[in-house]
């Protein structure tokens, strides 16, 4: 990768390195006119296709949902493209670690409430995500705001010009991560709405066990055929065994849509919804992250905060796109 500038558009000073992928390292960049602290991330122009660009006309075109990365500026910088976004939290899959690996049924409630939303908002826009799982979600734990990260492999199922559901397709690749991809995806079929909710499915069942069958602690060695073997051989009644049936209930409706068909997502808050009300606290939107709040910044809530963030690392700002 060409050496990076070392400011972005006259005003933005890239600091220290956040992340990286296969494409493109993510900066913590201060901006010099307001001493905001954001994120850039770089691309070089060489990359074919430039994924960037194709992630700032996604964004633009999903621009004020809830839960969706804000964008703040896109250019090319000599010999980069540079996206800027809003710093957006903490890598939820970071915290589910950091946690043991489980969290509390109303944490799951609350965080497959929002997820669900953000998704609706995505597919509502005429766009299926592509790659939803566990690393893909940030969160704001103070601002109780969870936020649906990487669209690079994010593509539009609506036509727009001829105001129609793009064609149904066989035969192509396995695209995003195989752990918590669906099982139509696995076939090779076109993705669709179904395959994001079957995977937001796994997500939840996920962080409820802590683990899935097919998972082991390196789980993004194992071959995507091994995961579909498991997939395929693993009967929902086992896979949601010990939880909850609303679990269950979404992953089998996932199964019952149609490639083009509109889920019903009052349906899907329903069942989640349900769940608050049948717990022991009262039905409310408020989200039960609290207990995830270190007691240096919650001190009222110093007894009931798991062991695992007493002794975990300050909770820092980092992104994705």
């Amino acid at each position: 990768m060409s050496k990076a500038p070392l400011h972005i558009d006259g005003r933005f000073g890239l600091e220290n390195i956040l992340g990286s992928g296969s494409y493109a390292i993510v900066y913590c960049t201060q901006n010099f006119l307001n001493d905001d602290i954001i994120a850039i991330k770089l691309e070089p122009v060489t990359n074919n296709p430039p994924s960037l660009k194709h992630k700032h006309c996604t964004l633009k075109q999903l621009e004020g949902g809830v839960g969706i990365p804000h964008v703040l500026w896109f250019g090319r910088e000599l010999t980069h493209y540079a996206l800027a976004l809003d710093l957006l939290g903490r890598p939820l899959h970071d915290l589910f670690l950091t946690c043991n690996q489980k969290f509390r049924l109303q944490t799951v409630v609350n965080l497959g409430d929002q997820l669900l939303s953000h998704l609706g908002y995505i597919h509502s826009h005429g766009y299926v995500h592509g790659n939803v799982k566990p690393e893909n979600a940030m969160i704001d734990i103070l601002e109780k705001t969870v936020y649906i990260i990487d669209f690079g492999i994010t593509k539009r199922y609506w036509n727009s010009s001829t105001a129609s559901h793009i064609p149904f397709h066989r035969g192509r690749h396995l695209t995003g991560t195989p752990a918590f991809a669906s099982i139509n995806n696995h076939l090779g079929l076109e993705p669709g709405h179904r395959g994001s909710l079957e995977s937001l499915a796994y997500i939840l069942i996920y962080f409820l066990h802590g683990s899935l069958p097919w998972l082991n602690s390196d789980h993004e060695k194992l071959s995507g055929s091994f995961i579909l073997e498991c997939k395929v051989g693993t009967a929902i009644a086992d896979l949601c065994e010990g939880i909850t049936p609303a679990f269950a209930n979404i992953l089998v409706y996932s199964h019952t849509l149609s490639f083009s068909e509109d889920p019903d997502y009052d349906y899907l808050h329903y069942l989640l919804h349900d769940l608050r009300t049948a717990g022991p606290a009262p039905a409310m939107h408020s989200l039960d992250f609290d207990y995830l709040i270190p007691p240096s910044q919650n001190p009222e809530l110093s007894e009931s905060v798991p062991t695992c963030l007493l002794k975990a690392t300050p909770l820092h700002r980092s992104t994705h796109v």
